[in-house]
């Protein structure tokens, strides 16, 4: 495990303001941790929610592992996050305010071995902010040709 594996949610970054960030476990099965060292996750479209006390990430595509057989997962399934009851009472009161939620924002592979999710506390972005990010992107690239001659 020399390569570190981190897999990121660019469009989050470009959709919210990200206000507070946590790192979380997630309760996953055999062939879906395997599939995930082997970089088949896919963060686009997923979100966060509380169903009852326990907050889960929805529509983390990892796909099925190809030396699977019928044990294999569904690509598609709700998985556990793993945090703190202080933080998971935390990110429950500021979610529940209108306009937060709570969004994914990269997947990687811990020192020890286990997936983790890195998670943010976001505010929705309006166009404007999307554009000055947009102009602000392209400015540190045009910098950086600059730079290189």
């Amino acid at each position: 495990m020399n390569e570190q594996l981190y897999i990121k949610n660019k469009k989050a970054y470009f959709e919210y303001h990200i206000l507070d960030e946590y790192t979380a476990g997630i309760k996953l099965l055999g062939t879906e941790i395997k599939s995930i060292r082997d970089g088949k996750a896919n963060l686009n479209d997923a979100f966060c929610t509380f169903i009852s006390d326990q907050l889960y990430v929805r529509n983390l595509h990892i796909s099925e592992y190809s030396h699977g057989s019928f044990y294999n997962h569904e690509a598609k399934r709700d998985r556990v996050l793993l945090l703190n009851k202080k933080e998971l009472k935390k990110l429950r009161t500021r979610s529940e305010e209108k306009g937060f939620t709570i969004v994914p924002l990269a997947l990687f592979i811990s020192e020890r071995g286990f997936a983790k999710l890195k998670i943010g506390l976001a505010q929705g972005k309006k166009t404007f902010d999307k554009r000055e990010t947009m102009k602000e992107r392209d400015t540190k690239i045009e910098l950086s040709r600059v730079m290189k001659r």
